[in-house]
């Protein structure tokens, strides 16, 4: 098979651009179906829950948030539940089920940004180690002339390990750039989702006075 011969002309270091490669990858489809499962339609979530809590509904409104997926219904619970306890300022709780939430979404993300940051740099190990070898078979040889075919090898694990070290930091690359786009998105539903709330309830506040 072509990937196995690869790995073998590749030496040692394919191993661990392998290695990083399927980390990369795992982490990847762990948060695109993550995000993907969470995804949902704030604007009817959040007008849901304002026509329950007109009614006072708290209970209703936070069944609702804690049968709904996402880090937004956490956040908009918090503030119920908040309120619920009679607190004037939201904003600690807000604040506090933000950074939660946010936390568990960033979660890998940055194990993700290290390996497209040092799998070029293990291709470029790679290819010390085979000029190393090419090196080695000159020292070695006590002809003047040195064949092509003699230092063929050791140039394809040069070219091998770079090429597959750049492939996967390209991949890591996009994939985190994609899913770095994905959390802003959410991260602004929540900021969003977080002031309509507050203003929700002030505005409701000021209707009882």
């Amino acid at each position: 098979m072509l990937f196995m011969k690869m790995m073998s002309d590749g030496g040692p270091v394919m191993w661990l651009i392998l290695l990083a490669s399927v980390l990369a990858m795992f982490i990847f489809l762990e948060k695109w179906f993550q995000f993907h499962r969470e995804q949902i339609n704030v604007g009817e979530l959040i007008t849901g829950l304002f026509n329950v809590l007109r009614r006072d509904g708290y209970v209703e409104a936070i069944t609702l948030c804690d049968n709904t997926p996402g880090p937004v219904p956490a956040v908009l619970n918090a503030a119920i539940l908040a309120r619920q306890r009679g607190d004037r300022k939201l904003d600690n709780a807000i604040e506090s089920a933000c950074l939660d939430e946010v936390a568990r979404l960033e979660r890998h993300l940055n194990i993700l940004g290290t390996i497209g940051y040092i799998a070029p740099l293990l291709g470029l190990l790679g290819t010390v180690l085979g000029l190393m070898e090419a090196f080695q078979a000159v020292n070695s040889t006590a002809s003047v002339y040195l064949s092509v075919t003699e230092l063929a090898s050791a140039v394809n694990q040069s070219l091998i390990t770079t090429a597959s070290g750049l492939a996967v930091a390209i991949f890591c690359y996009a994939a985190y750039n994609y899913l770095h786009g994905r959390l802003n998105a959410i991260t602004l539903d929540i900021e969003k989702s977080a002031s309509e709330i507050v203003a929700f309830f002030e505005r409701q506040e000021q209707e009882r006075n």
